[in-house]
């Protein structure tokens, strides 16, 4: 490749011009297509129009026979961390005729893979003639807390999804190659506020990331890092001790489809249909051989992925010992 197309496959290392973005996103996706295949980019991206089309037609007719006020619409926001599944979730998502799903590559809301603004999420929910309204914010998955608690809108969901972290770094070093390494870095020169990746950090996340020799690290490494990190924020900022947020695992997801979308379909209230989960080819993503990667990164990934697991089990025994006891569930006299 020439050094040209090196530029543009590879993560930027400044701000973009609005042509230098487009660029980037073309060129991007026909080396995506060159490494993966043209199949799985217009799958991933949802290319062909005759599945938007024939799910807009369900969803109008949904409207027509389902009138709902203004503002009734209730917002869910899908996040976690990038290739962790989240697109398989917001495709299935987008088949149940009640929903409207926003992907980050909407322009009206997003710009650039972030929302916006706050007036813009609020006034795209408020316009909405849905019964759900699911965002996909991942850039922002750590302002997911203001935007539960946004006024004049319906209370909503949050769904945190996680993905086994050798599986995920694998996946995101063959898409993005040293986008995770490079974010570490400018976190560790003091320059993580004008990066997402930085964004509401806690001091020991950036004194842990500055420990390591960033300047050696691998892709891998530091993939598992960048996930480990990211992860953590879902304790740090409190959305493990909230009841309106959901842990959903990637891994799970795959080895059951039907069972894990009627349990996201049930936190959210959804009404759950076979055709949500159609489109998973069930597998099981572990057994793989193990990264190769410094120990000091592998202890942490594996205490954060077992804490995770940990509290979506948890999660599941609140579930359980709540609908025991709700009246609906109980055994009549």
């Amino acid at each position: 490749m020439s050094t040209w197309w090196d530029r543009y496959v590879n993560p930027p290392t400044g701000p973009q011009s609005s042509r230098q973005h487009l660029t980037r996103k073309v060129v991007r996706r026909i080396h995506w297509a060159r490494t993966e295949g043209i199949g799985r980019v217009v799958e991933e991206d949802r290319l062909d129009p005759r599945p938007r089309l024939r799910a807009a037609i369900r969803k109008r007719r949904w409207r027509r026979s389902h009138p709902l006020p203004p503002g009734s619409a209730v917002p869910v926001y899908v996040v976690g961390l990038q290739r962790s599944g989240t697109n398989m979730l917001m495709r299935g998502l987008d088949e149940a005729p009640e929903t409207e799903v926003r992907n980050e590559n909407d322009r009206a809301l997003f710009h650039r893979f972030r929302i916006r603004s706050i007036d813009v999420l609020r006034a795209t929910v408020l316009a909405s003639k849905q019964q759900f309204v699911f965002v996909k914010p991942i850039c922002d998955s750590q302002l997911l807390d203001t935007f539960l608690d946004l006024e004049g809108l319906a209370p909503g969901r949050g769904v945190w999804v996680y993905r086994e972290p050798d599986s995920r770094a694998r996946s995101e070093v063959s898409k993005f190659g040293p986008a995770n390494l490079l974010a570490l870095r400018d976190i560790a020169a003091g320059r993580g506020e004008t990066r997402w990746q930085g964004e509401r950090l806690p001091e020991e996340s950036v004194r842990l990331i500055r420990s390591f020799d960033l300047d050696t690290m691998t892709p891998f490494t530091a993939a598992v890092l960048f996930w480990a990190i990211r992860n953590r924020l879902y304790f740090e900022l409190g959305f493990d001790r909230r009841e309106d947020v959901l842990l959903v695992s990637y891994d799970a997801f795959a080895a059951d489809p039907s069972t894990e979308m009627q349990r996201l379909c049930r936190f959210v209230g959804v009404t759950y249909r076979p055709e949500l989960d159609e489109h998973v080819d069930r597998r099981v993503s572990h057994g793989t051989q193990p990264l190769d990667i410094d120990p000091r990164v592998r202890a942490l990934a594996t205490e954060v992925h077992a804490r995770l697991e940990a509290a979506r089990e948890a999660q599941d025994r609140r579930t359980a010992a709540g609908s025991a006891h709700s009246p609906s569930e109980r055994s009549a006299p």
